[in-house]
């Protein structure tokens, strides 16, 4: 019984010990790297960790609300963190892989509006659903008032629930995560497939012409990859439901940040490695 009780707290504790580990971790990897390849192979891993803290970040906003969210017994979109997350993610890794050809800049930007498309529609139609097909109001269990709009909830609440629907500000966190998530995807996509155009040509000996397909494959399963790592990774944080930034979970977010940083840099390093060794 008491494993069972045993809940983490909101807020979740800091492990001081175990963040330092982590960045000594990721410390190392980024001296493998350099050691393997200093130029390019370095930069591609520090833009494929960026990427990988954006999305791990940006989870944290996704209002999530699991299969309570189903019956109207808290509030958020009733899928899992990582399914979620991921979708906002791949919709906007799609985007940006379209603008690929127009820079780095504009790729991210592009990528990062078609995460935040997806969540906002998303959301939008969560809402449909909660209000003219099961007839329950957005209503926050976290906060006595919207922090956006300054609504108060209490008297929209129904009792023995958490909360239903999508209060305003958990559809803005929502939109704030696909944006986050979608230029995080981008950026470890067009980062690896730089170098992967680059380095492919001499590793298999053939024109860059022959070998842009193999790296544009290679790029966007290595990006998904790690999308979906750093989704799983960031729900384990997250551990349940969360309502968007400003349900307490959120604080939760520097030990992810550290986590991310950590799993991007090991599943980078090792897709640069296949090319560079």
């Amino acid at each position: 019984m008491s494993a069972v009780a045993a809940k983490p707290q909101a807020g979740g504790a800091i492990n001081p010990g175990a963040m330092a580990v982590g960045i000594v971790l990721l410390i190392i990897l980024l001296g493998i790297a350099y050691v393997v390849s200093p130029g390019i192979g370095l930069m591609a891993l520090i833009g494929v960790i960026i990427g990988g803290v954006l999305i791990g970040f940006g989870v944290h906003f996704v209002p999530v609300g699991g299969a309570p969210a189903a019956m109207g017994q808290a509030p958020g979109i009733a899928t899992g963190v990582a399914m979620l997350a991921a979708g906002a993610g791949l919709a906007g890794l799609f985007g940006g892989a379209w603008a690929a050809e127009q820079g780095l800049e504009m790729a991210v930007v592009t990528g990062a509006i078609g995460g935040g498309m997806m969540m906002a529609i998303t959301c939008m139609m969560v809402n449909f659903v909660y209000v003219f097909g099961m007839g329950i109001p957005a209503a926050s269990g976290k906060v006595a008032k919207d922090p956006i709009t300054g609504d108060t909830q209490a008297e929209y609440k129904s009792q023995g629930t958490e909360g239903h629907g999508l209060p305003f500000v958990s559809f803005v966190g929502g939109v704030i995560g696909g944006i986050l998530g979608g230029a995080g995807g981008t950026l470890i996509y067009i980062e690896l497939l730089e170098l992967y155009k680059t380095t492919l040509p001499g590793v298999m000996k053939v024109t860059s012409a022959q070998a842009e397909p193999i790296a544009v494959s290679v790029a966007g399963i290595f990006a998904i990859a790690l999308f979906l790592v750093n989704a799983v990774l960031t729900a384990y944080n997250i551990t349940g439901t969360i309502e968007g930034p400003h349900d307490p979970k959120f604080k939760r977010w520097p030990r992810a940040i550290v986590a991310s940083a950590v799993a991007s840099a090991l599943c980078g390093l090792v897709a640069i490695l296949i090319v560079v060794m």
